[in-house]
């Protein structure tokens, strides 16, 4: 006894040491103080600063988003960076922000805060990056942030600012970024920000300023984009000045309500992007050549007359001129595209809809590259001479908004795991990994045909990320209003590994998140929108890291962290090794040892983690008296926890998770998922051998325990239309709305459950995978191969027999509980389909024969309008479904009609015809490899989640 004291002592003493030696390495209490004002401002549902204890430290306990940096001079930590972007945080912003004043980095983009900025935010001298995007944050801009001497990017875009801008900032003469689009600012632009001598993007597009356009914005000297779209700057003029801007890379001026004449833009040499359209322009073009390096050219919908000229002929980088809806006339002058050399992958997009041209010159002899449209032009008149009709058409659309669909066909002879792609720059390998996704948006690209400049976007990328090219792969692209292009990005690890590490995936993120990725003119300035982190990367990603940077630590103070870190390690490790010796020695050899609890291998954002002991209690000791369901998985129990909230708590039984993926699965998607008609998952538990889900109690249960009850009161058909539509809008959210988009993949109603009021709730995401992009019509031709699972009766038979899995698999699988919903019929019993079952009924026109009697008095024809939105849901092949967005319209089209659909009960007879039901049965050939295979004791996955009886 007296030995073991003595190495508690010594223990005591060499820890005491290395705290003396860390003690002044605390974050200073003036910024903690702070940090704890912001924190009471803020509302939190998700739980994100839930460890913003005050009765810890924040830089050595890392509080959620606060990054820190030591400090010789006064021996704090301090503040350098609040990185608190998708949130979920309302609330306003606390005044104290301005104490922060060692802060280089403040980031709240988007989240739902409101209110203004606070002008005490200007006493932050240090404040290099402004991030406010994607709030709800209005008022004036407080002329106190013209006080911050180190501002490099002021992103305020996407709110509800309004005033004028202050003519204070032309004091912020270190900052290259003006990103304040999309708000409500009004008034004169101040002539005096022309002083400022770093300035690059000006983007103030989609505002309410007014008055003129200054000249002296002319004598910016690094000026590369001037973007000031659907403004309205009421009879201006475009100065001649502006044709002075030698480093003008792209000059967005559209819907502006200018007047006047086109400058001459002819000695901007780097001009790459020009768009004057939707103005009043008048006058002819100017002649003068443009930058040969031009993309785009938009001069369309303005008063401009004369002819075409010459200028726009062999520029060898255009991609689009656009010139319709004005005045020109004369000829077109085919040595726009003749003289262009065209490779593999340019196209060219000549609009000239809608003038006074009469003819073509030259030979009319159009490249496959080129589209040319001149619909509305005399020249259409005599469509028949010269084969001119095929240009004639009116099929054009004005804005940028299509989406460019990358489809990914590797032959590999196998699927990868969950979580796993085979990466795309390695075809030949069929190497799979996990990667990491980052969501970005170009804000003012130079170009109008991005595939053309994939390549060099994937080289800027990763050169400046040190990653090899093969490590990148651009998943999907849109082009938004702006035009803007949002891309969705997956970083692959390298080839002798399947995974990143952690600092590997904090250093990516790092690079997006600072900013410091260096310009290009080519892609202008970007906007982050999110991270993926799946798998191991979203446990890790979402703990806080501690970064401590800069050379502040003193060597005395490190050596004594070093010194009295290591004595302490080693005396801890010594006691542990004699405790452990004598504990065995003394330990009967038949004895049990008492559990304990293991690590926890999971941290991540607005999800508990419990402890076994605390849902051992909430349960009674999981007491068969209030178990609730029962699966495949484990039990589920109706639990109070100690803040007397009711909860369904799922426990696996040992064994039953495949790898542990599907409870991981589980809680990455449903921790960062939230929609009223997606159940919510409170918390976990994963100690040692125990691993449980604990989700909000949903005191209906499940629809499929709804429709088998023996003993259930009568459904209505107004209750079972209010339930498909509930479950219609979560999986329209998760394939719409979630980012990045989610196919479910076991749709089915046991995963449907419903609250007190009916509200149905999409459940169970264990084996859910990541959507493929769809194209711009919405078919989805993108797929996944993947291996197949789900549950029988609910699989959709296409994805059965091809491993192809779409969006309109839960199409199908929807349309099997809405036929579910009509009739009361189990998808599958006793070797009879429920699909074929209701095509049959329907061909013999015997529809009504099958609907649930249980329903009592119900509307023939929303009966008929839900029949055949049901059977469209269900058909054997993809292309036959509508998509949920379709669904959802049409079950909120029938919702608006109920009150005027007639309520009698009908006769059941044999005669009833049923036109609706139009749809044919499934193929002989898929139903019967279908059936036979998704029968009992099948080799599908056929677990079932967690259903929750009714009381």
């Amino acid at each position: 006894m007296a030995q073991r004291t003595l190495y508690f002592i010594a223990i005591f003493l060499a820890c005491f040491s290395a705290r003396l030696a860390y003690a002044q390495q605390i974050t200073d209490p003036r910024e903690v103080s702070a940090l704890l004002a912001v924190r009471s401002h803020l509302t939190d549902p998700w739980k994100n600063l839930g460890n913003w204890d005050k009765k810890k430290d924040p830089c050595t306990s890392n509080w959620k988003g606060v990054i820190c940096y030591p400090n010789s001079s006064d021996g704090y930590m301090h503040i350098q960076e609040l990185r608190l972007m998708h949130t979920n945080l309302s609330g306003i912003l606390a005044p104290e922000l301005g104490r922060l004043v060692h802060m280089k980095r403040l980031n709240f983009m988007w989240n739902n805060i409101s209110g203004s900025i606070p002008k005490e935010i200007g006493n932050i001298p240090a404040l290099e990056l402004l991030l406010l995007s994607g709030n709800q944050l209005s008022g004036p801009l407080p002329d106190e942030l013209g006080h911050l001497p180190n501002l490099n990017i002021f992103q305020l875009d996407r709110n509800q600012f309004s005033g004028s801008i202050p003519k204070s900032f032309v004091n912020l003469l270190k900052v290259q970024h003006f990103h304040m689009n999309n708000n409500s600012l009004s008034g004169q632009l101040p002539p005096e920000l022309s002083a400022l001598p770093l300035l690059q993007h000006f983007l103030l597009d989609n505002n309410k300023l007014a008055g003129h356009l200054p000249p002296e914005y002319s004598q910016m000297p690094n000026l590369t984009i001037f973007q000031l779209n659907n403004n309205s700057f009421e009879g201006s003029v475009i100065p001649d000045s502006y044709g002075n801007m030698s480093k003008l890379i792209k000059l967005s001026l559209r819907n502006c309500n200018l007047r006047g004449k086109v400058p001459d833009l002819s000695g901007i040499r780097s001009l790459l992007y020009l768009d004057l359209s939707k103005n009043q322009l008048t006058g002819n073009i100017p002649v003068n050549r443009l930058s040969n390096n031009i993309t785009t050219i938009n001069l369309s919908k303005n008063q401009l007359n004369g002819s075409i000229p010459s200028n726009f002929s062999g520029l060898p980088r255009l991609q689009k001129l656009r010139l319709n809806n004005n005045l020109l006339s004369g000829s077109v002058p085919s040595t726009i595209w003749k003289d262009k050399t065209f490779t593999s992958d340019s196209k060219l997009e000549i609009n000239f809809q809608d003038n006074l041209l009469s003819d073509i010159s030259g030979v009319l002899e159009v490249p496959p590259n080129v589209t040319l449209k001149l619909h509305g032009n005399p020249v259409c008149e005599n469509a028949n001479q010269r084969n001119i009709g095929l240009l004639c058409g009116s099929d054009y659309e004005d804005e940028d908004t299509a989406t460019i669909v990358n489809k990914q066909e590797l032959n590999c002879p196998s699927s990868c795991p969950t979580y796993y792609e085979h990466i795309p720059g390695l075809q030949a390998n069929c190497i799979c990994a996990n990667p990491f996704g980052v969501g970005l948006r170009l804000r003012s690209p130079s170009m109008s045909d991005f595939p053309l400049y994939r390549d060099q976007f994937s080289e800027y990328i990763t050169g400046n990320i040190k990653l090899y090219p093969y490590q990148l792969f651009i998943d999907s692209l849109a082009w938004e209003e702006g035009p803007r292009l949002r891309m969705f990005l997956k970083f692959f690890p390298k080839n002798d590994s399947n995974e990143f590490n952690k600092s590997e995936i904090q250093r990516i993120a790092d690079v997006f998140t600072t900013f410091t990725l260096p310009g290009n003119d080519k892609f202008g300035p970007y906007e982050l929108l999110n991270f993926t982190a799946n798998g191991p990367y979203f446990i890790y990603f979402n703990v806080q890291f501690p970064s401590l940077k800069g050379k502040g630590m003193s060597k005395g103070a490190l050596a004594g962290i070093v010194l009295g870190s290591i004595f302490c390690a080693s005396m801890v490790f010594l006691g542990v090794v004699l405790l452990f010796l004598k504990k065995n020695q003394q330990l009967p050899p038949n004895a049990v040892k008492d559990k304990s609890p293991g690590k926890v291998t999971i941290i991540m954002d607005g999800v508990k983690a419990f402890s076994f002991k605390e849902l051992q209690a909430a349960t009674s000791r999981f007491s068969i008296a209030i178990q609730v369901g029962e699966g495949g998985y484990g039990k589920v129990f109706k639990g109070t926890l100690a803040d007397g909230t009711v909860v369904a708590i799922k426990r696996a039984q040992q064994g039953s998770l495949q790898g542990d993926k599907e409870f991981y699965t589980e809680i990455e998607i449903l921790s960062r998922l939230h929609h009223r008609n997606l159940v919510s998952l409170v918390g976990y538990c994963d100690e040692d051998d125990e691993q449980m889900l604990v989700y909000e109690f949903m005191p209906n249960g499940s629809l499929h325990d709804l429709l088998s009850a023996r003993d259930r009161s009568p459904l209505s058909f107004a209750t079972r239309l209010h339930i498909a539509l509930g479950s219609a809008r979560g999986i329209l959210y998760l394939h719409t709305e979630a980012d990045p988009p989610i196919i479910h993949r076991d749709i089915k109603s046991n995963n449907i459950l419903l609250d007190s009021k009916w509200t149905a709730k999409v459940s169970d995401f264990g084996i859910s995978r990541l959507a493929p992009v769809s194209d711009v019509k919405g078919a989805t031709e993108a797929h996944i191969s993947t291996n197949v699972k789900g549950t029988p009766g609910y699989l959709d038979p296409e994805y059965f027999l091809t491993h192809k899995l779409t969006e309109k698999s839960d199409v199908y699988s929807l349309g099997v509980v809405f036929l579910e919903l009509l009739t009361g019929m189990q998808p599958i019993s006793h070797g009879r389909n429920l699909v074929r079952e209701v095509n049959m009924a329907c061909q013999s026109g015997t529809m009504f024969s099958i609907i649930d009697e249980s329903m009592g008095p119900y509307p023939l024809e929303c009966i008929k309008k839900f029949m055949q939105l049901a059977i469209r849901c269900s058909q054997d092949e993809t292309k036959g479904r509508p998509s949920m967005l379709e669904v959802v319209r049409e079950l909120e089209n029938i919702s608006s009609v109920l009150p005027e659909c007639d309520n009698t009960a009908l006769e059941l007879h044999l005669n009833t015809v049923t036109s609706e039901c139009s749809a044919s049965a499934p193929s002989s050939s898929v139903y019967s490899t279908y059936i036979s295979n998704n029968l009992p004791g099948s080799n599908l996955d056929s677990d079932v989640l967690p259903t929750i009886k009714p009381r």
